[in-house]
């Protein structure tokens, strides 16, 4: 049995099919792209669905960034664990997250967007169970807190099918700000799960650390996720998965030059975010954490902060200016950034240090926004739309685009894999991180021409803006 959402006021003709719920939250006839259906109902329901999907998100990254943090703390706790094992711990959720959004793209297609929030969700019970209980023990073997670790991949996956979710609620001349948000109050969970874990497992602890802490004080707003996505999302019958069209997906050249721009922006941000506690306890013990009472805090969770706010105006500026312009200006500030990190070292100022990965930060969350906002109108283009940047193209286009965009989230993310090995390969190797930054630099600066010869120069003689 079905009912029919309310129609348009009378006074506005309707020019698609009005909506259609199903049981189970289901909805029939959504078309974001016709003006009548968008401004009398689509865009209530869409921003409702953008809100629970974005804390589920958000808890999913405050999961898969909770070993990032904990290792600072090991020794501490008693764990007596080489650099390369903790450098293992650190990136060894960004490889199984990274893997993990392959199939998650594909889930919402397959369950429903409303249906796949409330599973992912619940996932992220096990890893925060069992980060709780291995960290009870110093005597936990290493392979074991390893693969307690690797579970905190399920947070990362939640990126891929949320973002795939929201694409389909939204216009394409509102995709870039809808998708910035959602990516941003996902990614903000990095920051505030550094913020608050340090602060969790030393108040009142006097001289001991409440490590278990860090996975249980997450349960009950996991629980909460899961309730909202229960009762407030919804699932698109439009939402359709097209294998066809996935598949030729991946025979597309610009879904992995689109991939490897992602990795620079998006796995910049996760892997410097994944590695900055560290950074900062080997460079500036002094400065790792500052007491507040009975509290430490530390600073490190300004880093994945101001990312995460940079995102939604990499989105927003680049429904102005265009994603590829704009991606282009995030590279040249992060090469410069690491440049700059790298000669001023050696002066051994933390503000100084903290300043210049900030900046880091905030251009690689811009890039985020705008690199994610290239690739539903690169695909639009591909499809023929006359205005790539403003029109989406017909369903299979969409569908195409919301495949890639889960296919570049999940390639882009192994940079989060990548940063921290190389900068623990650059410290056990030459015993400083620099050269594993200017690693970064060259990276960097080959993707700016990147950008500019393919999406600049080359849309420029297409007679189009990406």
């Amino acid at each position: 049995m079905t009912d029919t959402v309310s129609t348009a006021p009378p006074h506005i003709a309707p020019t698609a099919p009005a909506l259609v719920t199903r049981p189970g939250r289901w909805i029939d006839n959504w078309d974001p792209e016709d003006d009548v259906q968008w401004e009398t109902q689509g865009r209530a329901i869409a921003r409702r669905n953008l809100r629970w999907s974005i804390f589920a998100e958000f808890l999913g990254f405050v999961v898969w960034q909770l070993w990032s943090i904990v290792v600072v703390s090991l020794p501490a706790a008693g764990f007596s664990f080489d650099t390369g094992q903790i450098f293992w711990l650190i990136s060894i959720p960004a490889l199984v997250g990274a893997t993990l959004r392959i199939p998650y793209t594909f889930m919402v297609p397959r369950f429903g967007g409303r249906n796949w929030t409330i599973v992912s969700a619940a996932l992220l019970l096990i890893p925060a169970v069992g980060l709780g209980i291995v960290v009870s023990n110093p005597a936990t073997p290493f392979p074991v807190m390893l693969a307690i670790a690797a579970l905190a991949g399920f947070g990362g996956g939640n990126f891929a099918s949320s973002m795939a979710n929201i694409t389909f609620f939204y216009p394409q001349r509102e995709k870039g700000w809808a998708l910035g948000l959602n990516a941003a109050g996902g990614n903000l969970g990095a920051s505030v799960a550094q913020f608050v874990v340090p602060i969790v497992i030393t108040v009142g602890a006097a001289a001991t650390l409440n490590l278990p802490l860090a996975g249980w004080v997450w349960i009950p707003f996991i629980l909460l996720a899961m309730f909202g996505a229960y009762r407030y999302m919804d699932n698109l019958g439009s939402a359709k998965a097209d294998v066809a069209a996935s598949l030729a997906a991946l025979k597309e050249p610009h879904l992995w030059i689109l991939s490897v721009l992602y990795i620079g922006t998006f796995g910049s941000f996760i892997g410097f975010a994944g590695v900055f506690p560290k950074l900062i306890a080997d460079q500036f013990p002094d400065f790792s954490t500052f007491a507040v009472g009975s509290a430490s805090i530390s600073l490190a969770f300004m880093g994945a902060l101001v990312g995460s706010l940079a995102r939604p105006f990499g989105g927003k500026l680049s429904d102005r200016f265009g994603g590829a312009a704009i991606t282009i200006a995030s590279f040249a500030v992060m090469a410069l950034g690491a440049l700059a990190v790298i000669w001023t070292l050696p002066v051994g100022n933390f503000w100084l240090f903290l300043g210049l990965f900030l900046l880091l930060f905030t251009a690689s969350g811009v890039g985020n926004g705008s690199t994610y906002r290239m690739i539903p109108t690169v695909f639009a283009l591909k499809a023929g739309a006359t205005d790539a940047h403003r029109t989406a193209g017909d369903i299979s286009s969409q569908r195409k685009a919301a495949a890639a965009l889960g296919i570049i989230s999940a390639i882009g993310a192994y940079g989060g894999f990548a940063i921290p090995q190389l900068l623990g390969l650059s410290k056990t190797t030459f015993g400083e991180y620099t050269t594993g930054l200017g690693w970064f630099v060259w990276a960097y600066a080959g993707m700016l021409v990147i950008t500019a010869v393919v999406y600049v120069f080359g849309a420029r003689r297409a007679g189009t803006r990406i």
